[in-house]
């Protein structure tokens, strides 16, 4: 049997910064895990305006669950006018994101310093 379907779920911590809610899932978002992380953020969206940050900096990789999870969270966030910012430092997100057809679909920062309200300091 894989390991994958074993292991433990990684947590995802959730905190509020400046009225901003910030999401940092860990390790690995796939199949296994985008489950109970979709539920997260379906949680986080449910209400008007939701200004939601995931920071996907502690993330070693994610899949097109993963990525799915993601456009779930969007299209909830831009249905009730609200705000979704991914933090991703270096390129590898990014090249996932443009594989899947996804450039653009995202506003996403470096750091989660550039996500967050001016003058937030982390």
């Amino acid at each position: 049997m894989s390991d994958n379907l074993t292991r433990s779920l990684p947590p995802h911590t959730v905190r509020t910064v400046a009225g901003t809610t910030v999401v940092t899932p860990t390790g690995e978002i796939d199949l296994a895990t985008a489950v109970p992380l979709t539920a997260l953020l379906d949680s986080l969206t449910r209400g008007a305006h939701p200004d939601l940050v995931v920071d996907l900096t502690s993330v070693s990789f994610i899949d097109c669950a993963g990525l799915g999870a993601l456009c779930r969270a969007r299209n909830r966030v831009l249905d009730r006018a609200g705000r979704l910012r991914l933090v991703a430092d270096g390129d590898s997100f990014s090249r996932v994101v443009r594989a899947a057809g996804l450039g653009g679909v995202f506003e996403m920062q470096p750091r989660l310093s550039d996500a967050l309200p001016s003058p937030v300091v982390i």
